[in-house]
């Protein structure tokens, strides 16, 4: 329990609102998606704030790794812990129970349990950002394969189950974006393009 409870918190901690808010003054709750996460960090602040806060989501999946190694010590503790900081970030109890789509922590979780498979995810992500323009595709297609290239790659079946569970939880928080790629009214990425709050569509 301890182990959840903590990685929870630290999986809310808001770091694009607080980049946003104290590097740039700009609530990103207030501009294009209103999201937190790195994509609409990209879309209104550019890209060296979008890396920082990609990298700062990243960590709080590893830090619940961490922690179930350290408090649990057993594959289970970790993936309690890993799981525990995806919810904080999707659901973070500082943004009244809202937040991101748990992409960059559930990396940061995947990077500790199965190295091999997040270059392989990473690698396809970038390339399908580079040729369509279209974040969330890439992400819904990177969170498809993790499960696909664990099991390819013999990771161990605990692992192996939550790689699937973390996919379906990516690809469902995707869900309005999956509807906007089919109708053809999903945003493509555009760097530091800051706009009024409440004008843009994506997410």
């Amino acid at each position: 329990m301890l182990v959840i409870v903590t990685s929870y918190l630290i999986g809310s901690i808001p770091n694009g609102l607080i980049i946003g808010q104290k590097f740039y003054k700009i609530d990103l709750r207030q501009f294009g998606s209103k999201n937190i996460g790195a994509t609409n960090a990209y879309r209104i602040l550019g890209p060296w704030p979008a890396s920082w806060v990609f990298l700062t989501d990243a960590c709080k999946g590893i830090a619940g790794v961490l922690l179930g190694q350290y408090i649990g010590q057993t594959a289970i503790a970790e993936l309690f812990g890993g799981m525990g900081a995806i919810i904080g970030h999707n659901w973070s109890i500082f943004l009244g129970f809202k937040g991101g789509r748990g992409v960059a922590t559930g990396l940061g979780v995947i990077a500790m349990l199965a190295p091999k498979v997040t270059i392989i995810v990473f690698v396809i992500w970038v390339i399908i950002v580079y040729f369509t323009r279209y974040v969330s595709l890439a992400s819904i297609i990177a969170a498809a394969l993790v499960p696909v290239s664990m099991w390819l790659l013999k990771a161990r079946q605990e692992f192996f189950y939550f790689g699937v569970l973390a996919a379906l939880f990516v690809i469902i928080r995707h869900r309005p974006n999956i509807e906007r790629l089919l109708t053809g009214t999903e945003s493509k990425i555009k760097a530091g393009s800051k706009t009024e709050p409440g004008s843009a569509k994506e997410k």
